[in-house]
């Protein structure tokens, strides 16, 4: 089965690369007859698959991943995506007992004091969760750009992800931000208060800050940590590990 994977995974790699936005969407869930995830976070570029799936009128499972530390302008952004589109996106919330194990261990914010301890709070708080969203899944629709990070600009618009057992595709990977915004302000899609404010890629709240003039677009996601640790598990590469920043110089 994963030679197989791999091989559907490099067929609809190389059509992608000659598809619009709705094409390689259509090319996606053509490709499987079971379940297909998309995973959103209610940031710019899921906002505009969130329109490119339902206004094609695909089926797709709308999944969320609440930590319980969300900044209450994304859940606003998630109710107004619900009113607009009509549906309910499912939510996948941490387990409980892990959680409260987590809090009593290292603190409510714990993550700040140490890379582990940040590891850990992902990992209760979003990957756990994750995987509970994705089982049985044949097919995972993210929202990645390729111009989001070094590693990024690596990755392939459809992989085999060996560490779930499943195809992974990114259908806006050769879109820039600006494509994206202007994506969504053609279609009227309700986007989150605070890319106005300077909050360019959107986690929990005591994890994300503002980017100021200049720095890179992810550079307000675990500002505290170097570059080449800023990972959460969410995203792996092609050979079932987590992804790491390309080294430079």
């Amino acid at each position: 089965m994963p030679d197989a994977l791999r091989r559907l995974a490099d067929r609809l790699d190389q059509a992608f690369a000659t598809t619009d936005l709705a094409g390689r969407l259509r090319l996606l869930r053509d490709a499987f007859d079971g379940r297909v995830v998309f995973t959103t976070s209610f940031g710019l570029e899921d906002q505009a698959l969130t329109h490119a799936i339902r206004s094609l009128g695909l089926e797709a499972d709308f999944a969320t991943l609440d930590t319980g530390r969300l900044f209450p302008e994304t859940y606003d952004v998630w109710a107004r995506t619900e009113e607009k589109y009509g549906f309910r996106v499912k939510a996948f919330h941490p387990d409980a007992d892990a959680l409260q194990a987590l809090v009593a261990d290292q603190g409510i914010n714990g993550f700040y004091y140490g890379l582990d301890m940040r590891k850990a709070c992902c990992g209760a708080r979003k990957v756990e969760p994750l995987g509970r969203a994705l089982a049985e899944a044949q097919g995972w629709i993210v929202g990645l750009r390729g111009d989001q990070s070094d590693h990024r600009a690596n990755l392939r618009f459809v992989e085999f992800d060996a560490a779930r057992g499943l195809i992974k595709a990114s259908p806006l990977l050769d879109f820039s931000r600006d494509d994206v915004a202007a994506y969504c302000a053609l279609h009227d899609v309700p986007i989150n208060a605070l890319h106005e404010r300077g909050f360019l890629s959107i986690g929990c709240a005591p994890c994300t800050r503002a980017v100021k003039p200049g720095e890179p677009e992810r550079a307000g996601r675990w500002w505290w940590e170097s570059e080449d640790k800023k990972e959460c598990g969410l995203h792996v590469g092609a050979d079932g590990r987590l992804a790491r920043a390309k080294m430079v110089g």
